[in-house]
């Protein structure tokens, strides 16, 4: 099996707030007719060819999760990576993070693989910046 497309999807508690914060701080437009609340739906932004987030209100997304329980504010299972290309950009990232009301889980630095920072959106999913 080859993988053409990867869409990774992510719980979220409001849809206005998580299309503004991924606008805000990554750039990022979700394509589209509005639904009612104004935002498209589907709420899929595309990080790259063949890679989407796709954010869905936690009310729907148990069944893709066989009724599974989230993961509990504070607890991850992955972290999701951009790879910037200088350390500027990974400091500029952080600030718009910041600035759009982001907890910085880890201040951006250098480490032996790169210089990266983290931070959490307004549903607490963890995105780092790194060079390479």
């Amino acid at each position: 099996m080859s993988a053409h497309s990867v869409v990774v999807g992510l719980p979220i508690a409001d849809r206005r707030t998580s299309r503004d914060f991924y606008r805000d701080v990554l750039g990022l437009e979700a394509p589209g007719e509005p639904a009612e609340d104004g935002v498209p739906e589907p709420l899929q932004l595309r990080l790259s060819d063949g890679l989407s987030v796709m954010l869905v209100p936690t009310g729907g997304f148990g069944w893709a999760i066989g009724g599974r329980a989230l993961t509990p504010a504070g607890h991850h299972e992955c972290v999701l990576t951009l790879a910037a290309s200088s350390t500027a950009e990974v400091d500029a990232l952080l600030e718009r993070a910041r600035a759009a009301g982001a907890e910085i889980v880890v201040e951006a630095g250098q480490q032996p693989w790169g210089y990266t920072g983290t931070f959490a959106d307004p549903d607490g999913h963890l995105w780092s910046a790194t060079t390479a």
